[in-house]
């Protein structure tokens, strides 16, 4: 690992949560730092100081890469079915090669709490509707779906490697679906059922699937959609299906060709695992593809085995006490690493519908009628709440959390300070954990950290085996300057590949284009002197004025505490001449004005709390700013359409949430054309 030049030392802010001496002493990982320092080499704890201990465990996890993955495979009892030769036969990237030699079975670790007898009938699943009625899943009756679900792929001819898609809700059948196709070696891959057709066959076209689950609709929103005819769709579209399976969310009989869940799960067997080797396919995930097709990423059976053990045992303290829910949906990879707290012996909650319906509270209330322990959210719900003036803590019996994480997008100060001071009015001493990473690598490359102090807008650390450094054009690590986010050593769970991208080229470009050899994000970061980490956006669309970088996530946080403005969008466009022209675009609450007094306030708040570098060069109301399918503003394609790129080319319709409100910023464009 590259030592960074450390600018002169500042003296370190106040936090805004410690841990208490009980809680690091029980983090698992503080026994795992001890016993790795005991069996592997690693530098021992310092007694009294957490901070100096993390740092230097994770120093040796980046500088001796092999033994500390070594170490996460012992402590957590990874089982192999066949020994490994190696631990990293070839680090470089693209293309390091993990455990050559291995075999394992994702879905077997999945489901080890089965075994326990004392584990067998408590709860591995609680599913949870708008109703609110939460419905248990037992590790047993999991085991026992599981093992027929595969049975039944494997009569329906489905071998390692096939493909098998799910249009499928945040449901207990997506999960037994994807454990099913893991344990037969096959490679899952699902959209959630509020995509278009167009959308989920973009994707699902890519690696044509021989096997679908579908269902015939979903509840959101206190109503009833029903998908029926998109599933027909779907079935036209792909000429790769062996079978269509059919989950009758709403009651509806199976369409004519279709097989019924109930008839391939009904009786309980007992799961057979294919033992395939550690960089076997295990899914396929999506990037938000706001041009062209969205890319393919695959990735593997043991680098996210490995991976998810690491970041659910170590950096999110999960074990069998715990409940975990994630506000997510089956369209995002959040989903495939909340499955992942099943191999910390967690329950996982799973939520299917609206994430404010029939109210703002509705996280929170899934979160009390489950007695979730951890919950995962964005960082937009937590500033809703804070918006609409709710009282969580206060208002519901939430006593047993014990974190609140969050991402999508940077967490603003005045979210992190709403969390920690409405749990502190309930008595609750709230560890509060923003974490960042991708869909890229399934996982987070900095974030929570159970034994480290929490600061206002930043996260706690790097996770352990990521060797996460912030980086100048010339490719020198910055610390306490803004750079890019690059990552200098292999993860296991990076992309083993992109499908249908023969010779690498697609995969080498999205990340190492920039810095050969070097991961590159594209996140501007800052990682401070004393470890932490700040998120301050993409830097494909960081703004640059006058060569000095600011990322779009500054201008959000303090433009958004305004209460007439829902939402926000900042574009920097470098003009022919030269110029630069840096528009904010806002999104107005309910019955508030665009008119000169609310222009100067926003321009004197931005120049105040940020800099006069900041202030837009023009504020113009939009009718709604547009995301992608997993809720991220989209950014570079509206640059790419104020600079006078055609709309097809600008952005793939079918990634994007409202496509109508692209509309709106193509007339921006035409108008300043002319």
């Amino acid at each position: 690992m590259t030592t960074a030049p450390h600018s002169a030392a500042q003296p370190a802010p106040e936090p805004l949560w410690q841990p208490g001496p009980d809680r690091i002493a029980g983090a698992q990982v503080t026994r795992f730092h001890t016993w790795a320092a005991t069996h592997h080499g690693a530098p021992a704890p310092t007694p009294g100081d957490p901070a100096a201990s993390y740092a230097a465990l994770h120093r040796w996890s980046v500088e001796d890469l092999p033994t500390f993955w070594q170490a996460v495979a012992e402590w957590f009892d990874v089982r192999f079915g066949t020994p490994y030769d190696t631990v990293l036969a070839d680090r470089t990237m693209p293309g390091a090669r993990w455990f050559p030699g291995a075999t394992l079975n994702y879905a077997e670790h999945a489901l080890r709490a089965a075994e326990d007898p004392t584990r067998a009938d408590t709860p591995a699943l609680l599913h949870v509707d708008e109703r609110q009625q939460p419905v248990a899943v037992t590790w047993a009756e999991l085991r026992d779906q599981v093992g027929s679900l595969a049975a039944a792929l494997r009569r329906l001819g489905v071998r390692p490697g096939d493909r098998i898609s799910g249009y499928l809700p945040n449901v207990p059948q997506a999960v037994v679906a994807l454990l099913a196709t893991a344990a037969v070696g096959a490679v899952w891959t699902s959209c959630a059922p509020d995509f278009g057709a167009r959308s989920v066959l973009d994707r699902f076209q890519q690696v044509e699937p021989v096997v679908l689950f579908t269902v015939d609709g979903y509840r959101y929103g206190g109503k009833e959609h029903d998908r029926r005819d998109t599933v027909a769709e779907l079935r036209a579209e792909l000429p790769t299906l062996r079978a269509v399976v059919h989950v009758p969310l709403l009651g509806t009989p199976a369409p004519e060709g279709a097989l019924d869940w109930s008839d391939l799960t009904s009786d309980a067997t007992e799961p057979d695992f294919a033992q395939v080797p550690f960089d076997h396919p295990l899914w396929v995930l999506y990037s938000s593809g706001t041009t062209g097709l969205p890319k393919a990423i695959v990735q593997s059976q043991g680098g996210i085995l490995l991976e998810h053990l690491k970041q659910t045992g170590l950096h999110c303290d999960l074990g069998p006490d715990d409940r975990f829910f994630w506000y997510t949906s089956t369209g995002w990879m959040m989903w495939n690493f909340l499955v992942g707290g099943l191999l910390a012996g967690a329950t996982i909650v799973l939520y299917d519908g609206s994430p404010g319906h029939p109210d703002t509270a509705a996280q929170w209330q899934v979160a009390a009628a489950t007695r979730t322990t951890v919950l995962g959210t964005s960082a937009a719900y937590v500033m809703a709440c804070r918006k609409a003036g709710l009282h969580p803590a206060r208002d519901l019996d939430l006593t047993t959390i014990t974190c609140v994480a969050t991402t999508g997008s940077p967490l603003p100060p005045d979210g992190f300070r709403w969390l920690h001071d409405t749990f502190a009015e309930a008595g609750t001493d709230l560890w509060t954990a923003s974490v960042s990473g991708g869909t890229d690598v399934c996982s987070c490359f900095a974030g929570a950290v159970p034994t480290l102090p929490v600061h206002i807008g930043e996260l706690q650390a790097a996770c352990l085996g990521t060797d996460l450094q912030a980086w100048d054009p010339q490719g020198k690590p910055v610390i306490d300057e803004v750079g890019e986010l690059v990552v200098t050593n292999p993860m296991p769970s990076m992309p083993t590949r992109f499908w249908n991208d023969p010779d690498g080229t697609r995969y080498h470009d999205s990340y190492f284009d920039t810095y050969p050899g070097v991961w590159r994000h594209g996140d501007w970061i800052t990682v401070t002197s004393r470890g932490s980490v700040v998120i301050h956006g993409r830097s494909d669309s960081t703004l640059n004025r006058q060569g000095v970088r600011m990322g779009s996530a500054d201008i959000y946080e303090v433009v958004e505490r305004l209460p007439e403005i829902r939402e926000s969008l900042v574009i920097g466009l470098e003009l022919p001449d030269g110029g630069y022209w840096m528009p904010l675009f806002v999104h107005l609450a309910p019955g508030a004005t665009l008119d000169d007094d609310l222009r100067d306030r926003i321009k004197r708040t931005i120049r105040t709390q940020l800099s006069p570098r900041h202030v837009p060069d023009e504020i113009i109301e939009a009718p709604g700013v547009p995301h992608t399918l997993t809720g991220k503003r989209i950014e570079v394609p509206i640059k790419r359409l104020l600079a006078g790129t055609p709309l097809e080319k600008a952005v793939n319709p079918g990634s994007v949430d409202d496509l109508e409100l692209l509309r709106f910023y193509e007339r921006i464009a035409a108008d300043r054309a002319q």
